[in-house]
């Protein structure tokens, strides 16, 4: 039998230990000069050639700057589209009052319901228009709408309660 040479194994260990780190080093570095010959467009020998004088001027350095940091987009405000039109009583309640008043969330009482609303239609018309501006236990004020005129919400009061049996006109409300 061949007798093992002495050494073969720690040289080859000690080989792997400068190969890797090595390989790693040499791999960083072919990266880093591809990326300074791409990373500007040009090569070395056309920066080289390049004069001086043809250097961009600080204006036009910040004006790349500008545009590389620019937003993405622009918010444009709508103009006024004229005087607003108050919606019905009826047309409030449909969008905005039965979100939580057609399923009766966080305690509103649902729509049409009588016996929810009667305690409710007891305390007045006026007491149920300011609970329903500013705001009450889980209610937001205006319904959560503050596009919403007061007379709107009044007129959303009536509508709710009429339907549960109130006899409310808005037209009468104090302001």
């Amino acid at each position: 039998m061949a007798k093992k040479e002495e050494g073969y194994s720690s040289s080859s260990f000690w080989q792997l230990i400068i190969a890797i780190p090595g390989s790693i080093i040499g791999f960083t570095l072919l990266i880093s000069i591809l990326a300074h010959f791409f990373a500007s467009g040009q090569t070395a020998t056309e920066t080289a050639a390049a004069p001086a004088a043809a250097a961009p001027a600080a204006e036009v350095v910040a004006t790349k700057a500008d545009e590389n940091v620019k937003p993405v987009a622009e918010v444009q405000l709508a103009e006024a589209s004229g005087a607003k039109v108050e919606k019905t009583g009826e047309e409030v309640v449909t969008a905005v009052c039965s979100m939580c008043h057609a399923a009766g969330l966080m305690e509103s009482p649902k729509l049409g319901d009588k016996g929810q609303w009667a305690p409710r239609i007891a305390q007045g018309y006026e007491t149920l228009v300011k609970h329903a501006t500013e705001g009450i236990r889980n209610m937001p004020a205006r319904g959560g709408n503050p596009d919403l005129s007061d007379a709107e919400i009044a007129k959303a009061v009536a509508h709710m309660a009429n339907a549960a049996g109130a006899n409310f006109d808005p037209a009468t409300l104090k302001k």
